[in-house]
């Protein structure tokens, strides 16, 4: 029987050795971690966004600079897909209002359970606290608590994760083992630095809802929160392209009102209006939007004609993003390049990759997980066919 070997167990992995295992191969499928899945389980506390119900054409522009080379991959295993094999491991979801998936169970912990326990039903074996060190003598190198381990296979796929969330396996230490054809991690999704003043520490905790954001090309209808270190929340996360530049960040407070209305009511007001009075009680924003305008603001002396262009595009005065493992995942990572169409090694064949150790990236919202499942899934497929073309 042909053996194959997977080296990751976050979804990526864990769809790859599903995917040969189905095939009839022999798969081992080894982590680092005391338990699979833990960084799967982490985004799952909140609610675990599988996929977002989209057409695949718009799903698969979400991916920027990657999205050509992943497209073919996306179409076999789209937001449909996931949807269907979620439901196969007895796992009912549901579409929410934006058109994000989710289990019913809202929690990842209930599906996991449910995906390890196919695994064992194709036999497939299953290590933990085994941390990949690269390969010696053609063999697969491992530190365990018994010591060195070593492993040959017919076929290895990678899946060993992007740089974020370090405590959970995402740490990037894996780039060791490679020379070249790597794009150096960088954060993504993730919240931007501000340095607020002591007026705004009431507000922390607090959501700006029914907001839009501008960071150059990029906007984003969504909202974020205010925290003690700056803004987080997806509202911002689909911008971090833009703002890994250091573009200005500028946010529409409201959105839905516009600006030459805005201007023509202003106008018939009375000339004693003050800027605070107009804000609360005409356009009755939240506090917590008063306090970042007057933030954003302070020491400007903002005239009447003024006060409508700074509410509809505020500039947020941001000083970069948050450190790299603050972030929900990363771009960078083995670059597309260094792969063939069917995701194995230019450098080492039979050897696949596959999740957030590629160089792609995605905002949250389904589209990380739906990616990390579909690469999966695409390089457990070509490893079968490899071997099959190689028999």
């Amino acid at each position: 029987m042909k053996t194959a070997l997977v080296i990751g167990a976050g979804p990526a992995g864990l769809m790859a050795a599903e995917t040969i295992a189905e095939a009839g191969l022999k798969v081992t499928i080894c982590d680092a971690k005391p338990s699979f899945g833990r960084k799967f389980l982490m985004a799952g506390k909140s609610g675990l966004n599988l996929t977002k119900d989209e057409p695949t054409d718009q799903l698969v522009q979400q991916y920027f600079e990657a999205s050509e080379a992943l497209e073919p991959i996306l179409r076999a295993f789209d937001a449909q897909a996931v949807q269907t094999w979620a439901k196969d491991l007895g796992q009912e979801v549901f579409i929410g209002s934006t058109g994000r998936v989710f289990p019913r169970s809202m929690k990842a912990s209930p599906l996991l359970r449910a995906w390890l326990a196919r695994l064992d039903e194709l036999s497939v074996e299953r290590h933990t606290r085994w941390l990949w060190k690269g390969w010696q003598d053609g063999l697969a190198r491992f530190e365990t608590p018994a010591g060195a381990q070593f492993i040959k296979s017919d076929v290895t796929v990678l899946a060993l994760g992007g740089a974020s969330w370090a405590r959970l396996g995402s740490d990037g230490l894996w780039t060791q083992h490679f020379d070249g054809d790597l794009t150096p991690f960088l954060p993504s999704n993730a919240a931007v630095s501000v340095a607020w003043t002591d007026h705004m520490a009431p507000y922390f905790g607090t959501a700006l809802k029914a907001v839009r954001w501008q960071a150059g090309s990029l906007t984003s209808r969504g909202e974020a929160s205010l925290s003690a270190n700056g803004l987080e929340g997806g509202g911002l996360y689909a911008l971090t392209p833009a703002l890994r530049q250091g573009v200005p960040l500028f946010v529409d407070l409201v959105p839905d009102h516009d600006a030459e209305k805005l201007s023509a009511t202003l106008a018939q007001k009375p000339g004693k209006l003050r800027l605070a009075h107009w804000l609360r009680n005409t356009l009755r924003l939240p506090a917590a939007k008063v306090a970042l305008f007057f933030e954003m603001t302070a020491g400007q002396k903002l005239d009447r004609a003024d006060w409508v262009q700074q509410v509809k595009k505020l500039p947020v005065l941001y000083s970069g993003l948050r450190p790299i493992d603050e972030a929900i995942s990363t771009a960078g990572g083995i670059r597309v390049s260094a792969m063939t169409p069917d995701l194995m090694l230019k450098s080492q064949l039979g050897v696949f990759c596959a999740g957030e150790m590629i160089d792609w990236e995605a905002p949250t919202g389904g589209y990380l997980i739906t990616a990390c499942l579909a690469t999966g899934r695409w390089a457990g497929k070509a490893a079968v066919t490899y071997l099959d073309e190689a028999a």
